[in-house]
């Protein structure tokens, strides 16, 4: 339980902390939210699937999607957003907007591709669930600010300190918007499907 504890404060210490960064960004034009540091935000990355296969950025990001960096382990706080995008990604799905939501692991270790392949069956049948090597999770962590890091020295039970935005990115744009834990699903459909209409 103390563990337990633990992490969930330093989550919110990384989320604080990555909030603080993003409130100095510049507004997107129109459908509220935040945009962080213009163009340099986001960008290429090659991970594996579940399936075991090697992909790119290009091959994963072919509509609008929703990129949320996590752990299969994770007690709390990943289970919760990834099932709010995957919630939002049905109610815009409603309105006719196709969208994929996206899960990518912070622990590689642990996280094999089988291993993301069952977990994001249980949110959405259309969830993508990616991992890689320790290089190839950082590399694309880096190009999406994700602060992480591991939360002790347990060897099976360790717990991972991450910072817990969703990205809304697109094949066109890349990275248009963020989302902080706060927002409810009808929230985040809403703001992509403002982004979409203005697209």
């Amino acid at each position: 339980m103390i563990k337990v504890v633990a992490a969930a404060a330093s989550v919110a210490v990384l989320a604080v902390l990555g909030g603080t960064y993003l409130l100095t960004q510049r507004p997107p034009a129109g459908c509220g939210g935040g945009v962080v540091a213009g163009g340099d935000f986001g960008g290429p990355f090659t991970l594996v699937n579940g399936a075991g296969q090697t992909v790119t950025d290009q091959d994963v990001i072919t509509e609008p999607s929703l990129i949320y960096f996590g752990y299969t382990f994770c007690p709390d706080v990943c289970p919760i957003d990834n099932a709010r995008n995957a919630a939002a990604v049905d109610i815009l799905a409603e309105q006719g907007i196709d969208a994929t939501p996206i899960f990518i692991t912070i622990d590689p270790a642990r996280d094999t591709p089988e291993v993301v392949g069952d977990y994001i069956q249980n949110f959405h049948p259309e969830m993508i669930g990616l991992t890689g090597s320790d290089a190839q999770i950082d590399a694309a962590a880096k190009a999406y600010r994700v602060v992480y890091s591991r939360g002790d020295d347990d060897p099976d039970y360790y717990l991972m300190n991450h910072s817990v935005f969703t990205y809304f990115v697109t094949p066109e744009d890349g990275f248009v918007d963020f989302f902080r834990r706060d927002a409810g699903p009808d929230a985040v459909a809403e703001r992509v499907a403002c982004h979409a209409a203005q697209s």
